[in-house]
């Protein structure tokens, strides 16, 4: 592999000329750890959802949001065409709603517990929950960045799902270190 180093304020920096290889770029994002939320839109009577990692607060003022979506996602397509998705941030005990969504396939809401709220699916239990309308799609490699305008905001006292190293998880504590210097 060739390298070209960079100077920029003082830091050096590393950058490979062929680019980062997909395998590699996966395990560095395994120890990155992410909030486990369940993505969801109606179609027409019928409600949809899927799993997703990349999830971000993006503005407070106004309040917005933006998820990661596959281009080839049905879920994409309703939230494109009904212009609203909701997020459902999943609660520690609700892996299985997190393994559930990431499948494909049709009845994922089958025996779920959920309800509408904005006219969008809201799962039962899940530690937060924003309704959003659409703001905009911005490209990003195989995925689409969406952009999404909170119209309505809720949580649970209740610890998030979180997702690390290829295992759920949730988030505790670190413990203080005295600060040395």
């Amino acid at each position: 592999m060739t390298h070209a180093t960079g100077h920029l304020s003082g830091l050096s920096c590393l950058m490979a000329a062929d680019g980062v290889l997909p395998d590699r770029f996966r395990e560095v994002m395994a120890a990155v750890c992410t909030p486990v939320s369940v993505i969801t839109a109606m179609d027409g009577l019928r409600p949809h959802g899927t799993t997703v990692s990349a999830f971000a607060s993006l503005s407070v003022t106004p309040p917005m949001v933006l998820i990661c979506l596959d281009r080839r996602s049905e879920l994409l397509t309703l939230v494109r065409a009904g212009r609203r998705f909701g997020v459902n941030i999943l609660g520690n005990m609700q892996a299985g709603l997190a393994l559930r969504f990431a499948r494909k396939g049709p009845d994922k809401f089958a025996g779920v517990c959920w309800s509408l709220r904005h006219d969008l699916p809201r799962l039962t239990g899940a530690a937060g929950w924003l309704a959003c309308d659409l703001a905009g799609l911005v490209p990003g490699g195989d995925h689409l960045i969406v952009l999404g305008h909170v119209v309505d905001a809720e949580s649970m006292p209740t610890l998030p799902l979180t997702y690390h190293s290829r295992i759920f998880g949730t988030h505790t504590p670190a413990r203080s270190q005295p600060v040395r210097g």
